[in-house]
């Protein structure tokens, strides 16, 4: 990697961050694309993440933040701007400064899982979808599923009152029914969505009953590790189609370009995601 003068500096702040995967995926399509930036990892603790991002917009070349774990959240309130699903989410997955020295957050990881629905040939208009666990990724998986037209979204989430106030925030911003039933049960919905942690730990219980899942129905479960996961495992002895979390990482990849101003690599990636699903399906 060629790094000089001028250079762009990203940064992707984690605690922990070892585990993250952005800077070996973009940091190739900045080679790739003859794109002068490095997205560099910052391991920040939760107590030093405002003073740390002030801190880092204030120098010239730093134009922007991945967020991973914990941060997503905490940065919405350190922002001037949001975009309409990081308001909704009250979570972003990136922050950049503007040119007028503004900073601004944007959401993807609800946009790449619908996205991921349409590349699996699942297109979520008209579905009828249950998301189980309304955390970080499940509050965007909502949201981005209502914007796409879902006639009618379940959210449940073990955390009590959770689901209930998601729904309220969906409800206000979308024109969808939005339900939130007392279990996990997934029968009567034909698309469902573990964005719980449950699967993280090999002896975690199912997020929901399999044997409860509609014939017809299709399952895709976030869970990135222990792949394929119990969920997985299960869905696919029973014949139904379940799909892992992956697909959804690729289809951020083109929001993140286009986010930092990056328009023709976007594109490039949005047309031919190949070499990304590689580096994905390969760790």
């Amino acid at each position: 990697m060629h790094i000089d003068g001028r250079t762009r500096v990203f940064l992707i702040l984690g605690d922990p961050v070892a585990q993250v995967r952005a800077p070996e995926v973009f940091n190739h399509l900045f080679r790739r694309h003859g794109i002068n930036a490095v997205l560099v990892p910052a391991h920040v603790p939760p107590a030093e993440l405002p003073g740390f991002a002030r801190a880092v917009f204030k120098a010239g070349n730093i134009d922007g933040l991945w967020l991973a774990i914990p941060h997503k959240t905490a940065m919405v309130g350190l922002l001037q701007q949001c975009d309409a699903l990081g308001s909704i989410a009250g979570a972003v997955n990136a922050a950049r400064r503007n040119p007028d020295g503004s900073t601004k957050g944007g959401l993807f990881d609800g946009v790449g899982f619908v996205k991921a629905l349409d590349h699996f040939g699942l297109p979520p208009e008209g579905r009828r979808a249950l998301v189980v666990g309304v955390g970080g990724g499940g509050v965007a998986i909502a949201a981005s599923l209502a914007q796409r037209g879902v006639s009618r979204l379940s959210l449940f989430d073990a955390v009590p009152g959770r689901a209930v106030e998601v729904a309220q925030r969906v409800r206000t911003a979308f024109d969808v029914r939005v339900e939130t039933p007392a279990t996990s049960d997934p029968s009567g919905h034909d698309l469902v969505v573990n964005a719980s942690p449950l699967g993280l730990q090999n002896h975690d219980p199912l997020p929901f009953d399999v044997e409860r899942v509609d014939g017809g129905a299709a399952v895709v479960d976030i869970v990135m590790k222990n792949q394929p996961t119990p969920l997985l495992r299960a869905c696919r002895a029973r014949g139904i189609s379940a799909h892992p979390g992956f697909e959804m990482l690729v289809q951020q990849v083109p929001e993140y370009l286009a986010f930092f101003g990056f328009h023709d690599a976007a594109r490039a990636v949005q047309a031919d995601a190949s070499d990304v699903r590689a580096l994905m399906h390969n760790a």
